[in-house]
């Protein structure tokens, strides 16, 4: 039924393919670091827009919690405007009150990591951030390693990572914001860490206060709270999705020269 090919065929095809895409990717136009839903639709947008984009993620999967929602639950919540954004992506969605939406979660996040790869954006997963690359008082990269080194014995990871330039990284980490303690713990940055549960005023917040935090560096997301001290948003995303979108329209304005309502 199925062709015959040898085992060497198939590993010759994953690396030299791997090494094709990388090598291209060593210098990008964007580097996203974090997969999740705000990164996500950072990452559909800019790839649309002919910018050469790279997410990097840590896990082996994307989506963040996109995935599963609030306590396990598949069932992911938005707020009005957001089903706009679903609309544009194909995310099926059901109004369970006036404004409140739900879709579910595998579905939802599946189309939407389609919808970047499909825009054109690539995805290097496994790989953990490791710091910036910093010239000029500028980010012009990022510097990662495999995932897995962080799990081995300390006496056996001295595996030096390596660095990927770009015009701008995009921090889209989530509440953990490792790209900005990167830069807290050399005293560049000061992070006030996020607050407690306030849907109604953290959407908002996370929206109006993404963007350029540091010269060649973006917050996006949950990352904009640990930033800023906003309050938690907990599983719902619309937030994310709207931070994502406007995210990508600055950097495209700031690359391209593109004023970003017209993105």
């Amino acid at each position: 039924m199925f062709y015959e090919v040898s085992e060497a065929q198939i590993s010759r095809a994953i690396v030299s393919e791997f090494t094709q895409w990388f090598q291209n990717h060593i210098q990008n136009d964007v580097i996203i670091v974090g997969g999740g839903p705000s990164g996500l639709m950072a990452a559909r947008d800019l790839a649309r827009a002919g910018m050469k984009t790279l997410v990097v993620e840590s896990n082996n999967y994307l989506g963040g919690g996109f995935w599963i929602g609030g306590y396990l639950i598949n069932t992911l919540t938005f707020r009005a405007p957001s089903q706009e954004i679903l609309d544009e992506i194909g995310i099926p969605y059901r109004e369970v009150s006036r404004g409140l939406y739900t879709a579910l979660g595998p579905q939802a996040c599946s189309k939407l990591i389609a919808s970047a790869c499909d825009a054109g954006a690539q995805i290097l997963n496994m790989t953990k951030f490791d710091d910036v690359v910093l010239r000029r008082g500028r980010i012009e990269g990022a510097v990662i390693n495999w995932t897995a080194v962080a799990s081995l014995p300390r006496a056996v990871t001295c595996v030096d990572p390596i660095s990927l330039e770009s015009k701008v990284v995009v921090e889209a980490t989530g509440h953990d914001a490792w790209v900005l303690r990167s830069l807290e713990k050399r005293n560049l940055l000061k992070l006030a860490d996020f607050g407690p549960m306030d849907v109604n005023t953290s959407e908002d917040l996370v929206v109006e206060k993404t963007g350029e935090i540091f010269p060649g560096l973006f917050v996006v997301g949950m990352a904009v709270s640990t930033a800023y001290g906003l309050p938690r948003m907990g599983p719902t995303f619309g937030g994310m999705l709207w931070s994502g979108k406007k995210v990508a329209g600055q950097i495209i304005e700031k690359l391209a020269g593109v004023p970003a309502e017209r993105v």
